[in-house]
């Protein structure tokens, strides 16, 4: 019962329709017990000859009426109880989603896409199906079961009834022993389903690459095994899940047989008549709906604690990066200071002694090889990951003292893998404001040198792009992206080697367009070719994750350090790319 214990806060929440339902459906009960009573009233008045047609007319009419009654009360319960449990898959999926955009990097490397997936579809369903099916379930079967166990007893005979429920306490016992068995194959079946989820999410997701290697046969086969994985552990469960019913059937019929030979002795001595007979049979044929509801129940409680802790077991994971309890008010851009002793990602040291302050309005250039640091340097401002030991200060305070949201909401960010939505071309530039004009996207798509890209294309702005860009070039994604981040005009902008897919009369016009349109705003650049930071106010060389070089383009030069030799190599490469 633990699992009805963690839902009910959402059955306090939803009382009263479910407390309309509940009455819809035991007045169903009470209506129920009209056609059996009136089916032998017909058979012993036929019986003892005493039938008149005016008796026949007016069961005719209670049937109807019962029937009319019945068929309006369904429809309500329906509506407040099975309705009602759509809810609760709407606000757990809602708390879900909300509590994924509040994690950090690093619970997206312990969860993998697919396996989030299966919470928010399958297991929110499982719970789905226990708030409606399941409560309608118990209501119905111990209303149906107590009302018409009640006019057996009392009405008909008690010793008939007395002797029809013995096989009921022995049901209860394998139905228990049943729904363990059923708790830990479901259990099973949800983790298999996550595995299956994670394999296609990565099939799809790196098609190409499959297909560029040839690994299709192997790809297929390996999905195969996972396929089959999946299968087998859903065949367990659903063994399981059909042993409910001849179980249940097995001891209904138990008692079938046992009123008969008990009934048919009781009418021989005239202790009932045919026609209670026929009506306590078909009261104990009503019984058969509430007994195999108990297994309905248990199946479903079974399903939906497992689900239930899958995911909870989501929702208790916090966030690495957490919110001072009284953040300052507001933010405003101003000298950004870091002051890093040291960094890890778990055991492994990436970032120490990285010491440096940079004015509002000046631009920041970091370069360095790959794995230097450069990427996490600027996950660090973003607050994706929280210092170890030291401090970034924005105006004076420290990043931790802000609002997650206000800290974020000063910075446009260009990542290394650009992301993009499967909308069109204008969605994805205004994806930070959808309501900005079409003039400011045109304006902010020029400054990114992709307008022309978007107005070759044969529906311009309103060119669906695909899955994460698919149909684009590199080129065209890290400048769409650039687009996404500019248009907002921040007050910070991070362009994370997000011109390496350009060539470098694109890349200088980009450069020029920045130097005109942020100058008194903060931009940091990161890049492997160093022609993207020759402008820059201050320029960082990091290696091993410590800075080994710093200074302005000319000073750097004069040093014939790392980056002098990088400039000069790659000088050298653009000369002869020119040549030919």
């Amino acid at each position: 019962m633990s699992i009805i214990k963690n839902l009910w806060w959402f059955f306090k929440l939803e009382k009263r329709r479910y407390l309309i339902g509940i009455i819809a459906l035991s007045l169903v009960a009470v209506l129920n017990l009209i056609p059996p009573k009136i089916m032998g009233n017909v058979i012993d008045g036929i019986t003892r000859g005493t039938l008149s047609q005016a008796d026949l007319l007016w069961s005719l009419l209670w049937l109807v009426l019962s029937a009319i009654g019945m068929y309006l009360l369904r429809y309500i319960w329906r509506m407040y109880i099975l309705g009602t449990s759509y809810h609760l898959g709407q606000l757990i999926r809602y708390r879900l989603f909300e509590h994924f955009t509040k994690m950090s990097p690093s619970f997206y490397q312990k969860y993998r896409t697919g396996d989030l997936m299966a919470h928010a579809t399958n297991d929110i369903n499982a719970l789905t199906r226990l708030a409606g099916g399941g409560v309608m379930s118990a209501v119905d079967a111990s209303i149906t079961a107590l009302v018409t166990l009640a006019t057996m007893f009392f009405t008909i005979s008690w010793q008939m009834t007395l002797i029809a429920i013995i096989p009921l306490p022995f049901m209860a016992l394998a139905t228990s022993r049943l729904g363990r068995k059923t708790h830990k194959a479901f259990n099973d079946s949800q983790a298999a389903f996550s595995e299956l989820n994670n394999k296609v999410q990565e099939s799809v997701s790196g098609i190409k690459v499959t297909k560029s290697f040839g690994y299709q046969a192997d790809e297929l086969h390996s999905f195969q095994e996972t396929n089959d994985m999946t299968f087998s552990k859903n065949m367990v469960t659903m063994k399981y899940d059909t042993l409910w019913d001849p179980l249940v059937l097995l001891f209904v019929g138990a008692s079938y047989l046992l009123t008969l030979l008990v009934g048919a002795f009781m009418v021989s001595i005239e202790s009932v008549t045919v026609g209670s007979l026929v009506t306590f049979i078909t009261y104990l044929d009503m019984l058969v709906w509430p007994l195999m509801a108990v297994g309905f129940l248990v199946n479903m409680m079974q399903r939906g604690t497992v689900s239930y802790e899958r995911i909870n077991a989501l929702l208790e994971q916090e966030s690495d990066v957490q919110e001072v309890q009284n953040p300052l008010s507001s933010i405003t851009n101003g000298r950004l200071d870091y002051d890093i002793k040291s960094f890890q990602y778990e055991n492994e040291p990436t970032l120490s002694q990285i010491h440096f302050g940079l004015e509002k309005g000046q631009t920041l250039g970091v370069v360095g090889q790959t794995g230097s640091g450069k990427t996490t340097l600027l996950k660090l401002l973003l607050r994706e990951y929280d210092l170890n030991y030291g401090s970034i200060k924005i105006n004076g305070h420290d990043i931790k003292d802000y609002k997650l949201s206000d800290l974020r909401s000063l910075i446009g960010y260009v990542p290394q893998d650009q992301f993009l939505f499967a909308t069109s071309i204008l969605e994805n530039v205004r994806f930070g404001n959808p309501e900005l004009p079409l003039d400011e996207v045109v304006e902010a798509t020029k400054l990114s040198q992709v307008y022309d890209d978007i107005m070759a294309m044969p529906e311009g702005f309103d060119t669906l792009i695909g899955e994460k860009g698919v149909s684009l070039s590199g080129g065209q994604k890290q400048r769409l992206a650039m687009s996404r981040a500019m248009i907002l005009d921040p007050e910070i902008l991070i362009l994370d080697d997000s011109l390496s897919a350009v060539d470098a009369k694109t890349e200088y016009a980009i450069i020029e367009n920045l130097k005109k349109t942020r100058q008194d705003k903060t931009t940091i650049i990161t890049a492997h070719r160093l022609s993207a930071v020759v402008h820059a106010d201050l320029i960082l060389v990091l290696q091993d994750g410590q800075i080994i070089e710093r200074g302005r383009h000319e000073d750097l030069l004069t040093q014939n350090g790392w980056y002098a030799e990088t400039y000069e190599s790659q000088q050298l490469e653009m000369e002869d790319e020119d040549e030919e």
